[in-house]
């Protein structure tokens, strides 16, 4: 893909709205835009962090497996998402893996090069610290959830959260969800069964 077809697809991702065509060029200009088939993955857990990614067309999903190979959903990811967001500025290896839902197409930067051009680009580089500093409220908030409510209040959560980052707002300002989501993603998001998600007035009390 040319340099010119990547400019308009980043300028496409909310990030970069602000930006203009010479600051959006040199982004473009260490890009590569790829292709992933669904059920592939774009890195495992572990790895050497070497890219950031940006969600031009299909859907991601992060998790995490633990030493038994039980999965914890971290996230689902949509067109117009960035990850990961522990990349940034930070050395090791990425946190857990990221496997592909549907056929999707990623932008692809490298996370050495991109530093540099947020180091050169403050504007940029706030807008891209209130996007990480947003996760991390998230993820506090997905913490205070597990902690505090029981199950069910935390399916309810859950649902409530993917409505609004999935959800298609109607007429009358009400969110449709479609069923996208398995009952055993749910409890793989909140850290369940899928029993217990499939009855969860069970868990009210």
């Amino acid at each position: 893909m040319i340099k010119e077809e990547i400019i308009k697809i980043l300028s496409e991702f909310p990030l970069f709205h602000e930006l203009n065509n010479h600051e959006i060029g040199e982004i473009a200009s260490i890009s590569i835009t790829r292709e992933w088939n669904k059920g592939s993955h774009v890195f495992f857990q572990d790895e050497p962090i070497e890219n950031v990614y940006f969600i031009f067309e299909g859907k991601v999903k992060i998790y995490k497996t633990d030493m038994e190979g039980k999965e914890q959903i971290v996230s689902l990811l949509k067109k117009g998402d960035m990850f990961p967001h522990v990349g940034f500025f930070r050395k090791g290896g990425y946190p857990a893996f990221s496997e592909i839902l549907e056929n999707s197409i990623l932008i692809v930067i490298p996370i050495a090069q991109f530093e540099k051009v947020l180091i050169e680009n403050p504007d940029l580089c706030i807008k891209v610290l209130k996007v990480l500093g947003e996760k991390i409220i998230d993820f506090q908030e997905r913490l205070e959830s597990q902690i505090l409510n029981n199950t069910y209040q935390q399916i309810i959560k859950l649902i409530i959260r993917l409505g609004k980052e999935h959800g298609q707002v109607l007429r009358d300002g009400s969110i449709l969800l479609k069923s996208e989501f398995t009952n055993r993603d749910l409890a793989r998001m909140i850290g369940t069964t899928r029993e217990t998600v499939s009855q969860p007035y069970a868990n009210k009390t």
